[in-house]
């Protein structure tokens, strides 16, 4: 047993930002974040066993961070806390990292208005996964994922405009 948990902790190690992401994905408060962070690794651990290693464990801890996510987000029927997007933000001089870090931050914001499986679509194209990867992490057909794909980030683009978060 302690073979099995030593192996599952590194792992965990060793993707630990995968979780991160789908955490601040799903949650922009700070404290529900590391909610969402601990129950899916309490999930990843549950069905640990299952794992049969016929997909890369990356692949395999996508899906369970998400589907918990989007069980957690509905489950709790949380409401997450908007803050009023739709003044304009004067960006003042800064350096290119910590412009790079607003960008990113806005983002966010931006991805918050989007429904769970909006946010799992652009989670997922953001990590750089394949129309086919982006489809067998969430289950459905390859065509479907490239549709909603582009739909939803048509979608950002708006909240994006409409916010004046545009660089």
């Amino acid at each position: 047993m302690k073979e099995i948990e030593t192996l599952f902790l590194s792992l965990i190690n060793q993707h630990k930002a995968i979780i991160h992401k789908v955490s601040k994905m799903y949650m922009d408060d700070a404290e529900h974040q590391r909610d969402l962070f601990q129950e899916i690794v309490l999930q990843l651990w549950k069905a640990y066993p299952t794992f049969k290693g016929n997909s890369k464990f990356s692949t395999w801890m996508y899906r369970v961070s998400l589907n918990t996510a989007l069980v957690y987000f509905k489950k709790d029927n949380r409401k997450v806390d908007k803050i009023p997007l739709t003044e304009n933000i004067d960006v003042p001089d800064t350096n290119e990292s910590e412009l790079k870090e607003e960008k990113l931050a806005y983002l966010y914001k931006a991805v918050q208005e989007l429904n769970s499986v909006e946010k799992a679509l652009i989670f997922l194209f953001l990590e750089n996964q394949t129309h086919r990867e982006i489809a067998e992490n969430l289950g459905i057909s390859e065509v479907n994922a490239r549709v909603k794909l582009n739909r939803t980030k048509e979608k950002l683009q708006l909240i994006i405009k409409r916010n004046g978060y545009e660089f």
